[in-house]
């Protein structure tokens, strides 16, 4: 204990002897008719790298593969779930509760802009009030006999990440990253964040890994030799999956088929969560 110890340990950095842990628990249970059982949470230290395209795909894969399926769309002030699925309906309630939209293939999703008017009314909220909607999203919609739940998160560690991690019972995270060097920051962040909240990692998967020649088949590194798995390593994880700079994946999300979107980039991905579901 130092000297100038004040007994309060919640301001303090200190990890010594006499360390009395904060006993507060902010976990929210899901609705009483909910059944819901591996929550995937996909993040990444920054925006851009791919975090909705790589829920959207897992949740396809998975669904595909057999298993139900759910989106919970974690950003509120950025949400593309719905146009990757083409989804136009409105989610409404009933006597029990909210209850998500089904995409073409029975993919349960909860966004935001499913209950906006216009999908491109922007969101001009403050933190309490983003955070408290993603509670929402996981207590008050009807999560009906759901395998994997796949949060997609807002980029970055801010209220909303730290909301969605006290409140929700999440098995484990999965980083989005892409090739360049400030890869290294990003992964650094979102492993400090699983880290301080007890989570555990599952992997990495890096987006816009390469480029194929339409010709001769040779995969070509637009942004250099990625960095990605030197940042593994120094984290004592793996790379889970590399995703191609590919334009048949941008048609497919700007038209709303990404459910039609066939790739086996995430195949390894895919085995271990199958795996995950088989442990249980």
């Amino acid at each position: 204990m130092s000297e100038n110890c004040d007994l309060n340990c919640s301001s303090c950095g200190e990890n010594c002897g006499e360390r009395k842990q904060d006993q507060t628990d902010f976990s929210e249970k899901p609705h009483e008719l909910s059944r819901i059982g591996k929550v995937i949470a996909v993040v990444s230290g920054k925006g851009g790298v791919g975090k909705s395209l790589v829920t959207s795909m897992l949740a396809v894969k998975m669904k595909k593969e057999g298993f139900n399926t759910a989106i919970l769309d974690a950003d509120i002030t950025g949400p593309s779930i719905p146009r990757a699925f083409g989804l136009n309906q409105k989610a409404f309630g009933n006597e029990f509760g909210m209850l998500p939209v089904k995409s073409k293939i029975g993919i349960d999703i909860m966004s935001i802009n499913l209950l906006l008017e216009n999908e491109t009314d922007p969101v001009v909220w403050r933190g309490p009030l983003i955070a408290g909607t993603v509670k929402q999203f996981w207590k008050d919609v009807v999560w009906n006999d759901i395998d994997f739940m796949f949060i997609d998160m807002p980029p970055g560690t801010g209220d909303v990440s730290l909301t969605v991690f006290q409140s929700i019972a999440v098995d484990g995270i999965i980083i989005v990253t892409s090739p360049q060097e400030l890869v290294s920051m990003i992964v650094s962040k979102s492993v400090r964040m699983a880290e301080l909240m007890n989570i555990p990692i599952i992997g990495i998967v890096e987006n816009m890994s390469y480029v194929k020649c339409p010709g001769c088949e040779e995969e070509i590194k637009l942004f250099g030799d990625s960095k990605t798995q030197e940042a593994a390593d120094r984290h004592d994880l793996k790379v889970l999956a590399r995703i191609p700079v590919d334009p048949g994946i941008s048609r497919s999300c700007d038209s709303g088929l990404i459910e039609q979107y066939e790739s086996d980039s995430l195949n390894g991905l895919t085995e271990l969560l199958i795996k995950m579901e088989d442990e249980i």
